[in-house]
């Protein structure tokens, strides 16, 4: 079953990190890759945004058992990039994001496109042939 936290304990005490700490640190490695154009989500995400609230695990789902995180980002990428380069990029990123910083072991990272960002310039071009 799914915990909502992570919890290291030592000889002094226990750590609890938050699984919006995890999203947070996932989604701010993810959104850092070049050819990630943005993050996408979901209706909850969307309606937050258009109420002018900004969040930094928008299109970021973690799940943690046993202080494994099973991580699902979901992207835009840029028009004309390699999505498997972009997606090998996140991946190994966003691993080495939140094992670095939280001890918690990923074991999947799981990267869903959602769409292609065209810049305006090619829409117009695209447009005027």
């Amino acid at each position: 079953m799914a915990d909502n936290n992570a919890t290291k304990d030592n000889d002094y005490g226990k750590t609890v990190i938050a699984t919006e700490v995890v999203a947070v640190i996932a989604g701010l490695a993810a959104s850092e890759i070049p050819g990630v154009a943005s993050m996408t989500s979901g209706f909850v995400d969307d309606l937050t945004s258009t109420l002018g609230m900004k969040s930094s695990k928008r299109g970021v789902k973690v799940e943690l058992v046993d202080d494994v995180a099973t991580i699902s980002v979901s992207i835009v990428v840029e028009y004309g990039v390699k999505i498997p380069e972009v997606a090998d990029s996140l991946r190994s990123s966003v691993i080495e994001s939140v094992q670095g910083m939280t001890g918690l072991t990923v074991d999947e990272v799981n990267i869903y496109v959602q769409g292609v960002h065209l810049e305006k310039e090619a829409k117009e071009a695209g447009e005027e042939i």
